[in-house]
């Protein structure tokens, strides 16, 4: 073995990495990871309860617009929507629902609320 082998260069001049420095990158790169990939999951998981509650925002108006073209009382009570809201209005022979619901989880942190719109014939009796 050679003088320039010994100080970790190879015969045509490179120098050969030593393993000796890099104690510890491991851990240090799961260190950089790890928030990283719980952060992502999490948006992935607020993401779908945001879209779980647009559906049941969506149902309930639907619900809602068949039970006002009816006459009937409309109660959003049981929906898993929380302080929901309910709008009614009139285009011609439509009556229509607006259901409005602030999201839950991480996203209601952000303050994000969904909205939907359910429209029915009225005079349905």
């Amino acid at each position: 073995m050679s003088a320039g082998e010994r100080r970790g260069e190879h015969r045509c001049g490179f120098r050969v990495a030593s393993l000796r420095g890099d104690t510890g990158g491991a851990a240090v790169e799961f260190a950089i990871v790890l928030p990283t990939v719980i952060a992502a999951l999490a948006l992935c998981l607020g993401a779908v309860q945001l879209a779980a509650t647009q559906l049941r925002a969506q149902d309930a108006a639907a619900d809602a617009a068949r039970a006002l073209s009816r006459g009937d009382e409309v109660s959003l009570a049981g929906r898993g929507l929380g302080d929901a809201r309910l709008a009614r209005s009139d285009s011609g022979d439509l009556v229509c629902a607006t259901v409005t619901a602030r999201a839950g989880g991480a996203a209601a942190a952000l303050g994000i609320a969904v909205s939907a719109r359910g429209c029915a014939l009225g005079g349905g009796r």
